[in-house]
């Protein structure tokens, strides 16, 4: 094993680490003559990207590359550190820096004439890699290799097939079938998001449990915000109306909130949180750790971020986002709150209006809550000319029909 040591210009980590090197196809004769290069990730925002490392070095006759990551990386990197001393004679200390083995592999070109390395040059890494798997590489590494050339030729087909086979269809079954079939398709996903229902219940209350949309702990943590709603005055009504710091279903429900200080405390704890939950749909990327203020207990900050939000990987860090189907759940759940508090009858314009949704959307939601829909007019002061569509939960529930014209598809175990 040749060893030679080198330092990372510039490294982010503030690091200055070595590289031991070995050369597999042997020793070399004079292996302090040469002269490494090492080439970083420009991502050095990405968890792994950032400590991916290529090792260069070249001679009259060859060129070897070397890197630490990808198939072919060695396992003792990942088994055991290693680190190489480096002793100053005049004072007789030595400097310690951690160290990686790279295993320096020959660069071959397929051009017998040693001037022209045009064509090599214009191939990309992995046919480079590819080249020298076919020239040294073991029988493990050219089965590999062959069978992701076939596996290539094999997706190039299937794409072929499939491009070909949707053509077929939209010309034996037209644009307008399909856009319907999606759309049934849409009603049926919806579904995965709905709260839990027990069809055999024999009252309303308990097709969709109010346990299943708050918790007993979560319910309790609502007592001290919702005190203020609680105690709300006309005037301080008006004030939030113009301020729009609460929706309007919550505004109007507040109107008509019990003496009976039960009863007015467990609404208030209702309209909350529906509040909360309205507001936390409008949200697209969450950023802020506590998203609904620091006036939001933290055990329905971290339900509303865990239930009702998406995470994804984006600029090296994770977030939560609230994604279509989040919100389409979020609807849901709001919907069945709503019918808890208003004796399983519900406006559903208002909702619509206060979530900024398509009529169609939470009609599709409604529907597939199993509500039955009615026309109804707007309650005073929301906008009475519009017909507004009003949402019951009765028994029995209405049974889940396919669309017109379309099977009923069959569920797969």
């Amino acid at each position: 094993m040749a060893a030679a040591t080198w330092r990372y210009r510039g490294d982010p980590e503030g690091e200055r680490p070595a590289a031991l090197v070995r050369f597999a196809h042997g020793k070399l004769q004079r292996p302090d003559s040469l002269r490494f290069t090492v080439y970083r990730n420009r991502d050095t925002a990405h968890p792994r990207k950032k400590h991916r490392r290529i090792l260069v070095s070249e001679t009259e006759r060859l060129c070897y590359v070397g890197h630490n990551f990808g198939s072919e990386v060695m396992k003792c990197n990942t088994l055991c550190r290693y680190f190489v001393g480096v002793l100053d004679k005049n004072s007789g200390q030595m400097e310690v820096y951690n160290a990686e083995i790279f295993n320096m592999q020959p660069l071959l070109s397929d051009n017998p004439l040693p001037d022209d390395t045009k064509d090599y040059q214009n191939k990309s890494y992995r046919e480079k890699m590819d080249l020298c798997i076919e020239a040294f590489g073991t029988s493990k590494q050219k089965r590999a290799l062959s069978s992701r050339r076939m596996n290539a030729v094999s997706s190039d087909i299937v794409s072929t097939a499939v491009t070909k086979a949707a053509a077929n269809v939209i010309d034996a079954k037209g644009v307008t079938a399909l856009v319907q079939d999606v759309a049934q398709d849409d009603v049926q996903n919806i579904s995965a998001f709905l709260p839990p229902c027990y069809e055999d219940a024999d009252r309303p209350e308990h097709i969709y449990k109010f346990e299943d949309i708050l918790s007993p702990a979560e319910y309790e943590a609502l007592r001290v915000p919702a005190a203020a709603l609680a105690s709300i005055t006309a005037e301080e009504m008006a004030k939030r109306a113009e301020e729009r710091s609460l929706c309007s279903f919550v505004l109007e429900e507040l109107k008509f909130l019990p003496t009976d200080e039960k009863s007015r405390d467990h609404k208030a704890r209702c309209l909350w949180f529906l509040d909360a939950l309205i507001k936390f749909s409008h949200l697209k990327v969450i950023k802020k750790k506590h998203p609904m203020g620091p006036e939001c207990p933290h055990i329905i900050s971290r339900k509303l971020m865990k239930n009702f939000s998406s995470l994804t990987y984006n600029n090296g860090s994770i977030q939560n986002l609230i994604s279509a189907s989040m919100k389409a759940k979020i609807t849901a759940y709001v919907i069945a709150l709503a019918l808890h508090i208003n004796n399983f009858q519900t406006d559903l314009t208002v909702l619509q209006n206060d979530m900024k949704l398509p009529e169609t959307r939470i009609l599709d939601i409604a529907k597939a809550l199993r509500l039955r829909v009615s026309k109804a007019k707007g309650l005073p002061g929301l906008e009475n000319d519009q017909n507004h569509k009003l949402g019951t939960l009765s028994l029995p529930l209405p049974t889940q029909k396919a669309a017109e014209g379309q099977r009923k598809r069959r569920k797969m175990n």
